[in-house]
């Protein structure tokens, strides 16, 4: 029997992705939106508590993030889990390998990386093994 490819995934796995889509891209426009007035408005600020916070602020989109992440864990059956595990795994093992020899190529005259690098790597890392996997399994 043929599966045709738009039926491959069940109508509750589609209601689930279509839900994490819209949590993830709603906290990534909080995130967006609060790093923009951050960076508009914190620099400018006199020292101080009120400055701190302000620029601390885009944290809260980035822990509403790992909240809608957290979530589709918890929609997923076991299998997905796994398979999401092992992603994260293997994107956090090439973070590691990549921070850990630029640390040695800094000492050896590289310019100091900020550590917002750090989570650069582990995203895009975690994104190309996730569609490097899907598009094994979709074979």
């Amino acid at each position: 029997m043929h599966v045709q490819q738009n039926q491959k995934y069940s109508q509750t796995e589609r209601r689930a992705g279509g839900k994490y889509l819209r949590e993830l891209s709603g906290s990534i426009a909080v995130y967006v939106l609060l790093l923009t007035a951050s960076l508009t408005y914190g620099p400018a600020m006199d020292s101080g508590s009120l400055k701190t916070a302000a620029l601390a602020c885009p944290v809260i989109g980035f822990f509403l993030m790992i909240w809608a992440v957290a979530r589709q864990v918890g929609r997923m059956d076991e299998y997905q889990r796994v398979v999401m595990l092992e992603t994260v795994t293997l994107a956090a093992a090439v973070t590691v390998g990549v921070t850990f020899t630029y640390g040695f190529l800094e000492a050896a005259g590289y310019p100091r990386l900020s550590m917002f690098t750090v989570w650069g790597i582990m995203g895009a890392s975690w994104l190309l093994i996730g569609l490097f996997r899907r598009w094994r399994m979709d074979r």
